[in-house]
């Protein structure tokens, strides 16, 4: 039976809590809860380089949204603190400017620490198995498709990703051998870059 916490799903609609979540520490402190399972501010100050008393904070900033919780236990800093859902989820599009606006800081929050995963990949895959940097994904493609098309494709990744989601939230689905590994998945239109097609012929 599919684990449900491994596809469970926290829905931000509030600008409020797009902007508390739109900060490098809190997105990292989500981050390593979902990972890790259960952990206090100190723990965690340990894992992410910050101070317990930052930890501790931004915590409980993020549990003013529902996003984190207590795990029950423990005093102060030493309290235990678990995240509420294993995704987060946000508008694509809102007729709100305030929850546009915020949504697009939070988008962009994220890209820039995606951006710098890939660049600690880079920096440090020579160093890694030749069999892991043959499987890492690099690369890019221009596809002409309509806006269905390109949601019945993203609709199509998604079930193939889906299908290892169980191991996040349950360790003795992981083969031998498995590592944590960032999957991106970015697709949009092209914009503000003139390219040849078909139409400017």
């Amino acid at each position: 039976m599919p684990d449900e916490s491994a596809r469970s799903v926290k829905r931000l609609t509030d600008p409020r809590a797009l902007r508390a979540l739109a900060h490098p520490i809190r997105l990292r402190l989500v981050g390593i809860l979902r990972i890790r399972g259960q952990l206090t501010a100190t723990q965690a100050s340990e894992l992410l380089g910050e101070s317990s008393a930052s930890c501790s904070f931004h915590l409980r900033q993020l549990a003013k949204y529902g996003l984190v919780e207590e795990a029950g236990g423990g005093q102060r800093r030493e309290r235990p603190w678990r995240a509420t859902a294993m995704f987060t989820d946000w508008p694509d599009a809102s007729e709100d400017p305030e929850t546009a606006t915020a949504a697009d800081l939070l988008t962009g929050v994220i890209a820039e620490q995606w951006l710098e995963h890939l660049l600690r990949w880079i920096e440090r895959r020579s160093a890694e198995p030749a069999q892991w940097q043959e499987a890492a994904v690099f690369t890019d493609s221009a596809l002409y498709v309509t806006a269905a098309e390109l949601a019945e494709l993203g609709n199509d990744i998604r079930q193939l990703f889906d299908g290892y989601l169980d191991r996040l939230t349950d360790p003795a689905l992981r083969p031998p051998g498995a590592r944590l590994v960032s999957f991106v998945r970015i697709a949009h239109p092209v914009v503000g870059i003139p390219l040849p097609g078909p139409e400017e012929k």
